[in-house]
């Protein structure tokens, strides 16, 4: 049976069904690829997976991340090195206590953000599949940053273009009062060039490229480049460029990550498991070089 794709509005977001991804053949391979480079959020109900099938699937969309919580010396991780573990248990699969570290960092998961986006080489694509939920709460939030880009007056446009924010997750950390990072974590979380707009080399469409990573501008006044990154987020974050996906266990959620935003919506976390699994591929050049900027290192 060919795979069938329902959207949920005409370019962003769609569901696919009548596909198991752990056995996906290269035809809905094919599709898949079409829907994603056209929707954005792809939402894959009712998908079996253990580890390996998940980064087995990963794969095939290019090479996999290892988890920023490698870059600590001594952390015990709980999944695989190209997991990010962004539920709320610990190794043996207890919640995670309210002054737990992980907890705390994890946290940061709740403001707008694209994943990687603090990495020199950031992510394409994302993919998070529920293994257990919590009963209320706990929706995952996405933007699309190409119909934001889209509704920008061309002022705005024009100002923007060429412009280089740079990006760290101790920025996003620190916006929650989060410092405790190590010596290790602090070289490998040094802050890296990234535009604020970008073209998409598939669909050839234009995105704001901006998340709760980004601190500064380069060549602008700290308060002008906060005032003008505070200004974009919520001009990207209004409602009609925001879909909210309630999850169902076995979701497998798929989304790119050079043009949308995403967040984590609050739940009692400490009264409920989470267990949500990503699998994150790499984009295939800085972003800097794929809008053919020459950047230098600061």
């Amino acid at each position: 049976m060919t795979l069938s794709i329902h959207a949920v509005t005409p370019d962003f977001v769609a569901e696919v069904g009548d596909v198991a991804l752990n056995q996906v053949s290269p035809e809905d391979l094919a599709a898949i690829r079409e829907a994603f480079t056209k929707y954005a959020v792809l939402v894959f109900p009712d998908q079996e997976f253990d580890d390996d099938g998940q980064l087995d699937f990963a794969r095939s969309f290019g090479p996999l991340e290892t988890t920023v919580f490698m870059a600590r010396k001594g952390h015990n991780l709980r999944l695989h090195k190209n997991l990010a573990d962004v539920g709320n248990l610990d190794a043996e699969n207890r919640i995670l206590e309210t002054n737990n570290r992980q907890r705390l960092y994890n946290l940061g998961n709740r403001l707008w953000h694209t994943d990687s986006s603090f990495k020199r080489l950031p992510a394409y694509c994302s993919m998070l599949h529920a293994r257990s939920i919590p009963p209320i709460g706990g929706h995952t939030e996405f933007a699309d940053m190409r119909a934001a880009y889209d509704a920008l007056p061309d002022a705005t446009k024009r100002r923007l273009e060429g412009l280089v924010a740079e990006h760290s997750i101790m920025t996003s950390r620190g916006k929650l009062g989060f410092k405790d990072f190590d010596e290790g974590e602090r070289e490998a979380f040094a802050p890296v060039p990234q535009v604020l707009v970008r073209r998409l080399q598939d669909s050839g469409r234009m995105s704001l490229y901006i998340a709760s990573h980004a601190g500064s501008i380069r060549g602008m006044a700290d308060e002008e480049a906060r005032q003008l990154l505070d200004e974009l987020t919520a001009h990207a974050t209004q409602r009609q460029f925001v879909h909210a996906h309630r999850w169902r266990v076995k979701d497998l959620v798929m989304w790119d990550n050079r043009c949308t935003m995403h967040r984590g919506m609050e739940f009692d976390d400490q009264r409920y498991k989470r267990d949500m699994r990503r699998a994150t591929v790499s984009d295939i050049a800085p972003t800097c070089e794929q809008m053919g900027l020459a950047v230098a290192a600061e």
